[in-house]
């Protein structure tokens, strides 16, 4: 491993001499993933990235409500509910279940409850 370049910019984000440690990226190229689940997770935390969102997912995580619940204790219209569930349904963050006129959303899996846990956790601690 030999300098290649000697880099100008003195700032801590960057490393003072151009050496890329060959073996350790090659190694690490094998973990790349393909660019189409790059792109479906950054939508998910784009999504995420809406506290409407966030707030309808935590309400979801103690169970299964209907829509007009979720507007009721959100506070927010049936339309802005369920505009941003269909938004979530999409990501399959959540699913659905009609019981006549009723519908009612859950979360999709265990999955969703675990990274808002996490979440909640890093901001709280973090």
């Amino acid at each position: 491993m030999q300098a290649v370049n000697k880099i100008v910019d003195n700032t801590v984000d960057n490393c003072e001499e151009l050496c890329v440690h060959r073996d350790v990226v090659d190694e690490r190229r094998k973990q790349v993933l393909p660019n189409e689940t790059y792109q479906g997770l950054a939508h998910i935390f784009k999504a995420l990235g809406d506290p409407s969102r966030v707030r309808l997912i935590h309400a979801l995580s103690f169970g299964e409500l209907c829509v007009c619940d979720l507007a009721d204790l959100l506070e927010l219209t049936q339309s802005a509910v369920s505009h941003q569930l269909r938004l979530l349904r999409n990501l399959r963050l959540v699913k659905y279940r009609k019981d006549g006129k009723m519908v009612y959303y859950s979360l999709d899996d265990a999955h969703i409850l675990d990274m808002l846990q996490q979440g909640i956790e890093h901001v709280n601690h973090g």
